[in-house]
């Protein structure tokens, strides 16, 4: 049986090969070579083509007849074309890299036929960069735990490909809203104010273009969200030759079940979009927000995700970088000690403060 698996070696030395995002091409870890996607992607074409081909059935190997029912229906057992060694995945794993020989490995039949992603943006940012700006993310926090911030370790960081449905759209409004203007004028001892009253209403439609919303269910949806935008203007046509390196799922979340998450979107966005050419009133009330949403073509698309994850007082924290453009979120333990001492600082200032205020009074 063909292998299922390829593992990208360098053609000059055997070493392994890994995408580099300064150069924007594959480097030999040993020799230091660079080839360009396109080199290895016409190397490994048939070794590629013979994989995919070979698919993701479940090997029969002396450790995988030894799973229950249910977990093998979710894993796949792969031998390592370059050292045997077994590689466990689940289901969804298209590449990642073998424990024992280190060699970078992609799973073709994870991107055959509808299973291809249409566009991929290729990592921009290293591995350093996403240390750096976990750096930089702890600076400005003074209620962050001194331990934390001084001995914490990163347990793990992993250059993801996570998988991206992106939509184009388009969304038609009928908007309403009660607005008002207010005038002042004197009339003899008076100061007389009229409120002026109108109905505003608004029609029109807003497109949209490659929406996103990720496709894997590993991935913190709100998360995911907040390291957007992403610049789309990088976008090219799928290579595997973009992966070694890096960790990559093919999606597990389907694009009609994402469908909702776009939409909703698309529909905030046009509103917000549309009630922006309301102006000149002082106060205005929505009274209709009617916005149907006409799907169009939707892409498949890999992009680059740094995930950062460090323990402290046995909890693991989370953090995400974008690979493209560097920008950085994640959650901060909150040092409580710290907290009620400035909170306590805090209130003295101000008691002082009143204090004083009052004795002047006086």
């Amino acid at each position: 049986m063909p292998d299922q698996v390829t593992n990208y070696k360098c053609p000059s030395c055997g070493g392994p090969l890994h995408f580099d995002p300064d150069s924007q091409k594959l480097l030999c870890d040993f020799c230091g070579s660079t080839f360009t996607t396109e080199e290895i992607s016409k190397i490994y074409a048939d070794a590629n083509a013979a994989a995919a081909a070979a698919g993701t059935d479940l090997s029969e190997s002396n450790d995988t007849v030894q799973w229950s029912e249910e977990e093998a229906a979710h894993m796949r057992a792969y031998s390592c074309p370059s050292c045997g060694a077994q590689l466990i995945c689940d289901e969804n794993t298209a590449a990642t890299s073998c424990p024992y020989c280190g060699n970078p490995t992609v799973v073709p039949a994870q991107f055959d036929g509808a299973l291809r992603p249409d566009y991929i943006i290729p990592f921009r940012l290293k591995k350093e960069e996403a240390v750096r700006k976990l750096s930089e993310f702890y600076k400005g926090k003074p209620l962050l735990p001194t331990a934390f911030k001084n001995n914490n370790h990163i347990e793990e960081i992993k250059g993801v490909y996570v998988p991206f449905w992106l939509y184009d759209g388009a969304a038609a409004t009928d908007l309403a809203y009660h607005a008002t203007r207010v005038h002042s004028h004197s009339s003899g001892d008076y100061l007389v104010t009229v409120t002026e009253h109108y109905q505003v209403e608004r029609q029109g439609t807003v497109r949209f273009r490659m929406v996103p919303a990720d496709a894997s269910s590993k991935m913190p949806d709100e998360m995911m969200d907040a390291i957007e935008p992403f610049r789309y203007d990088d976008l090219i046509p799928f290579d595997m030759s973009y992966l070694p390196g890096y960790l990559a799922d093919k999606y597990d979340v389907s694009a009609e079940e994402d469908a909702d998450r776009a939409d909703v979107r698309m529909k905030n966005s046009a509103i917000e979009a549309v009630s922006g050419t309301v102006g000149g009133y002082a106060s205005c009330v929505p009274e209709k927000e009617h916005v149907h949403i006409i799907p169009d073509r939707v892409h498949y698309a890999f992009l680059p995700v740094w995930m950062l994850s460090t323990r402290w007082n046995n909890q693991i924290y989370l953090f995400a970088m974008n690979g493209q453009t560097g920008k950085f979120i994640g959650d901060l333990p909150v040092d409580m000690g710290k907290f009620w001492l400035y909170f306590i600082v805090i209130t003295a200032v101000l008691m002082a403060a009143l204090a004083l205020v009052l004795f002047v009074l006086i």
